[in-house]
């Protein structure tokens, strides 16, 4: 559509989208966290790095889920991998915190609330 040379692009270009045709595209976008979820586990990424348990990551977005992965040096197998995966979601929950040997630690709906697996319990100290 021709627009006048004065307008801007923005008001002189009509774009015509079929509606079968974005639904399709949509559904082959990949699976990726959501801002809340992502700043969770950063949040629990700095944390185990300034403890010094953690030292590198990898984040991948595929088109069934999303992971992050977490290594002790970046050589190595993930120690563990924090994963998204949208169609447990009204089964077991979304989010899995899945071991290097292939164990489910923990499963559940909130990510807030899988990532407790992580928190360390008191220890006594001795005085």
């Amino acid at each position: 559509m021709d627009g006048n040379p004065g307008e801007p692009e923005s008001v002189s270009a009509s774009v015509l989208v079929d509606l079968k045709e974005f639904r399709r595209n949509k559904e082959q976008l990949p699976i990726t966290f959501q801002r809340r979820e992502l700043d969770a586990i950063l949040r629990l990424y700095s944390r185990m790095v300034a403890e010094g348990e953690w030292r590198d990551y990898a984040l991948d977005h595929l088109k069934d889920k999303a992971v992050f992965s977490v290594f002790r040096r970046a050589s190595e197998v993930p120690m563990f991998r924090i994963e998204k995966d949208p169609k447990l979601a009204r089964k077991q929950g979304a989010f899995s915190v899945i071991a290097a040997s292939g164990l489910i630690v923990k499963r559940g709906h909130d990510v807030a609330q899988v990532l407790k697996v992580f928190d360390k319990s008191p220890k006594l100290v001795r005085g």
